[in-house]
């Protein structure tokens, strides 16, 4: 063999040992006992994926080679060579270890290869990387692993001359080999191929990092109509709107699903402030069964307030969420329409309390540029705050990491927003966004009994800051006329050993306004797309609606449902039952409710997969032809 092909084999080998390693390494992490079949799958079709991305390292090397002169090992070039090829065996496989390192912190956070999220974060390089760098010591370990690199390239990298065998003519040749691997890499494996209903884990393991990365890149803007199963116009119409048709609604025109709503209860004039908690899943609350005491604030609020029990979150990124709460529609594949272009002048619920007389204020813990939120609300109706208002409002900041200002300070620029409203006789709305439940999990010392750090220390410090929010407003002259709304935006971690675990989705909500609301528990099924459509109603507010979301006070029996996706695969919780809408797939239907698990198990229902694709092709649909938005956008034009 000669020294081209050897180095070949070099790079080829590391590739694929790190590969297999990082494979069987997750596979361990994930703390599943998986059968011998599913690892000679996971493993066997993962082999599959890593020969079609290794081609893409290999043509590089090959490329190089092919140009070098035919020189001596002895010759001052081919010395220099020798050294200098040995320096790039080093980065390679350096660069071999550090994605695999990636996947495993990857995996911690998300529960799965990378993904949708993965090339999301592309966008917002600084908030990554300055993540990256609070939460690991990246500079000793990348010493470490260069130090690892460089003494194995140094013992194992192929050198010698260029041998006289490997012509211009012959060198030239593997690059064109590996180019046409490249081709069939790309034409003939398919992400497809690691698909499995028995386990989605089988189904992550089965796959190669990179190459979903690559996938994710590929398919970031999903067409629903190009992708999806379909209804026919007419059929679309009229069950769209039969499903989103409440005894107090009128439809305005023959098509579409916009509506007159008229109030059901007395007009409430009271301030809201909306708090949206990075992260909180409801498993981490003592009221949902947890026994590590994480949440003692939240839990007396419960009690003292209406504790929403069976509310599901829509998605897996804050931006899901701030789609379900302001524009109430379910979620459209791909991304989010907050960061969609022509997502401005849209019906939201800030654009609702503005008409009926409240100021609306979006608040946001870090810097608003992130996930293009402050265009978002700033094109939609809100006034925009964020933390480069801190120090203007003259708050003392206790701590803050990449991502915002400790809660507790978030909260502090909140009250002093809401007290010059108040001073100016207004009525407000307030949706809040804390940051601090997020990886590097940083806070303020001495505010709670758990270190810095992990999960559970951030989630009891942003506990203690939503209990110490509330204790400061009751100091407040606004404080007994105003709601406090507190829910989640998401969970910490949607991932499952199905596609989309309901259990996964499940998000608390709590409504506290002692003298307003009576303390008590609402068990019925909901959406986080219902949560606008049920604070208009409770507030007393007529308006005219385009919101796919009920509310869930005034919804007959039998007809509660809830959304939960990926960016990919949607889902539709109905009768203990979820359908799962796939891309060039069949709806599949399986157990959902209550075992909150979306278990195996085939099931037939035609009506509810009727239901579930009327709900996600209008919500695509109306986005893309304008019949959210309540006025023109000029950034339309």
């Amino acid at each position: 063999m000669t020294r081209g092909a050897r180095r070949l084999a070099w790079i080829a080998a590391s590739f694929l040992i790190v590969s297999i390693l990082t494979r069987v390494g997750l596979a361990f992490f994930t703390g599943e006992g998986f059968a011998p079949s599913e690892w000679a799958r996971f493993m066997g079709v993962g082999l599959i994926f890593d020969l079609a991305v290794l081609p893409w390292f290999l043509f590089a090397w090959a490329v190089y080679d092919a140009f070098l002169p035919e020189f001596s090992e002895h010759h001052t070039f081919g010395r220099w060579e020798n050294r200098w090829s040995a320096v790039w065996g080093t980065l390679f496989l350096a660069l071999f270890i550090v994605v695999a390192a990636a996947e495993f912190a990857f995996w911690e956070e998300f529960g799965g290869r990378f993904d949708f999220i993965a090339v999301d974060y592309l966008v917002y390089t600084h908030e990554v990387i300055g993540n990256i760098r609070e939460s690991y010591p990246i500079a000793l370990w990348m010493a470490i692993i260069l130090g690892i690199c460089s003494v194995v390239s140094w013992f194992s990298w192929p050198r010698g001359r260029n041998d006289a065998r490997s012509t211009r003519m012959v060198r030239w040749r593997r690059p064109v080999v590996v180019g046409v691997a490249i081709a069939l890499g790309v034409g003939v494996v398919d992400q497809g191929i690691a698909d499995t209903k028995s386990n989605a884990y089988v189904q992550q393991l089965s796959t190669n990092g990179l190459y979903a990365f690559a996938h994710a890149y590929r398919n970031n803007q999903l067409d629903y109509d190009k992708y999806y199963p379909m209804l026919k116009a007419a059929d679309l119409n009229s069950e769209i709107r039969a499903l989103v048709h409440q005894p107090s609604s009128n439809f305005t025109e023959a098509q579409g699903i916009e509506r007159n709503v008229q109030a059901h209860s007395p007009a409430k004039n009271v301030n809201v402030v909306l708090v949206f908690v990075e992260s909180l899943s409801a498993e981490y609350l003592g009221i949902f069964g947890n026994k590590l005491g994480l949440t003692p604030e939240l839990d007396k609020l419960a009690g003292q307030g209406l504790l929403f029990t069976n509310l599901y979150a829509t998605g897996t990124r804050t931006v899901r969420g701030l789609e379900a709460l302001s524009v109430g529609t379910p979620p459209i594949p791909g991304q989010s329409i907050v960061r969609r272009p022509k997502n401005g002048g849209l019906a939201t619920l800030g654009s609702e309390m503005k008409e009926g007389g409240w100021i609306p204020y979006w608040i946001y813990g870090g810097y608003g540029f992130f996930d293009n939120m402050n265009a978002y609300f700033g094109g939609n109706g809100y006034t925009v705050i964020d933390r480069t208002d801190a120090e203007k409002e003259g708050v003392t900041i206790h701590a803050e990491n990449i991502w915002g200002i400790a809660d507790e300070d978030l909260f502090s620029l909140t009250l002093a927003k809401l007290d010059r409203e108040h001073a100016q006789g207004n009525r407000f709305f307030a949706h809040v966004m804390t940051t601090s439940n997020h990886r590097p999990y940083t806070f303020p010392e001495n505010r709670i009994d758990l270190p810095q750090g992990n999960r559970e220390g951030v989630v009891k410090y942003t506990d203690w800051a939503i209990g110490d929010f509330i204790r400061r407003s009751a100091e407040k002259p606004w404080f007994d006329n105003t709601l406090f709304i507190i829910v989640a935006d998401h969970t910490a971690k949607a991932a499952g050993k199905t596609d989309l675990p309901p259990s996964r989705y499940h998000i608390p909500m709590i409504w506290y306004a002692p003298g307003l609301i009576e303390p008590g528990v609402m068990g019925r099924l909901m959406s986080q797309i219902d949560i606008g459509p049920t604070l208009l109603g409770w507030l007393g507010l007529s308006y005219s609606s385009r919101f796919f979301g009920y509310d869930i006070f005034s919804l007959e029996t039998g007809r509660e449902r809830a959304f939960i996706s990926t960016y990919q695969k949607l889902g539709y919780l109905k009768d203990s039952r979820l359908v799962v809408l796939d891309v060039n797939r069949d709806p599949t239907v399986t157990d959902g409710l209550p075992a909150n698990q979306g278990g195996p198990g085939s099931l037939t229902d035609p009506q509810l997969i009727k239901e579930a694709i009327s709900w996600y092709q209008s919500a695509s649909l109306y986005f893309h032809s304008g019949q959210l938005k309540k006025v023109d956008d000029p950034d339309d034009r």
